[in-house]
């Protein structure tokens, strides 16, 4: 088998190329620097935004499955380059040799949603600019396997989440609870969408080599629980009493409101957004149709990210 695997340095394509490299496959690695391959791995130095689709052809060229995890995250100006005009160029250069397009995109393409169940019926709504640009790049993916007969497969995940994340989202939590800071925001009840790395691997596993219903499918994965059901696991992985501290909503955004004018504080609006959600990302379409469940229970997952939390904390003393 051979597979080619762009955004392989990233936090899902290391663990695609690790998987595939052991698994014996031949792993082309699409990489805008000059890396060295440590497992075998085939580096081919492209930069997605300033190249042509004919020089990524010999990067995908008789590919069984084509993984594409390259997106821009941060840069606005490099967003739309990255993550629309070169998912085009490499949907250009494979199409008509290779197996099947895998493409990482993200339940951001939705929008804000704060209540409800969202499924693959759900309109997108794209608000933000990296969610204006996924949601292009999810389209071009659809129309390619709509008039080129091209099998393709579109995954949305939600927060993905993992030991070696770079988002601190989740370490700032654990901090908050360990030191009793942490406050409940609003009335009981509010949902947390995550997703284990190690389950997204899984999931474009599964994407990549089972039997597709038709081309251009799509597929949300993610779990969820109640915040107050994740607050819980993770107090009692640091031994610590379980916070029951809860202000009204209002008046943390007004305080919010308030002291931006003056500093920079830790806690956002949008933050204040995610702990008070009530949308539910609904997984049942790969459970379905990909025959998929999650390897790594939520429980599993948080109780690992505060492990690693506490051996941070204990190599910073």
């Amino acid at each position: 088998m051979q597979v080619s695997i762009t955004g392989a340095t990233g936090f899902i394509g290391r663990r695609l190329v690790r998987y595939y490299a052991d698994q014996g496959a031949t792993v082309h690695v699409l990489s805008r620097q000059d890396i060295q391959s440590s497992n075998g791995s085939k580096i081919f130095q492209n930069d997605l935004a300033a190249c042509d689709s004919d020089d990524l052809i010999p990067f995908v060229d008789a590919s069984d499955i084509v993984y594409h995890c390259a997106a821009e995250l941060h840069d606005l100006e490099q967003m739309w380059p990255v993550n629309v005009e070169g998912t085009k160029k490499l949907l250009v250069a494979a199409n008509g040799r290779i197996g099947r397009f895998v493409h990482l995109s993200s339940t951001g393409v939705y929008g804000p949603i704060s209540r409800g169940i969202v499924d693959e019926t759900t309109p997108i709504n794209p608000h933000n600019p990296y969610e204006k640009s996924k949601a292009e790049a999810d389209k071009q993916v659809l129309a390619f396997a709509r008039t080129q007969q091209l099998s393709c497969c579109l995954l949305r995940p939600s927060n993905v989440y993992g030991p070696d994340m770079s988002n601190q989202s989740l370490f700032q939590m654990i901090s908050m609870i360990n030191r009793g800071r942490f406050f409940f925001i609003g009335r009981a009840g509010a949902i947390m969408n995550y997703i284990h790395a190690d389950n997204v691997l899984n999931a474009l596993i599964g994407c990549g080599t089972k039997k597709l219903p038709e081309n251009g499918a799509i597929y949300i994965i993610s779990d969820n629980c109640s915040l107050e059901k994740l607050v819980g696991i993770i107090a009692a992985k640091l031994n610590k009493p379980s916070p029951t501290l809860r202000l009204p909503e209002f008046l943390v955004r007004s305080g919010i409101t308030i002291a931006e004018h003056f500093s920079t504080i830790p806690l956002t609006q949008s933050r204040v957004d995610a702990l008070t959600s009530r949308v539910i990302y609904s997984s049942e379409r790969i459970f379905r149709e990909l025959s998929y469940s999650h390897s790594i229970t939520m429980e599993q997952g948080i109780e690992g990210m505060v492990m690693k939390w506490i051996e941070c904390s204990k190599g910073a003393t």
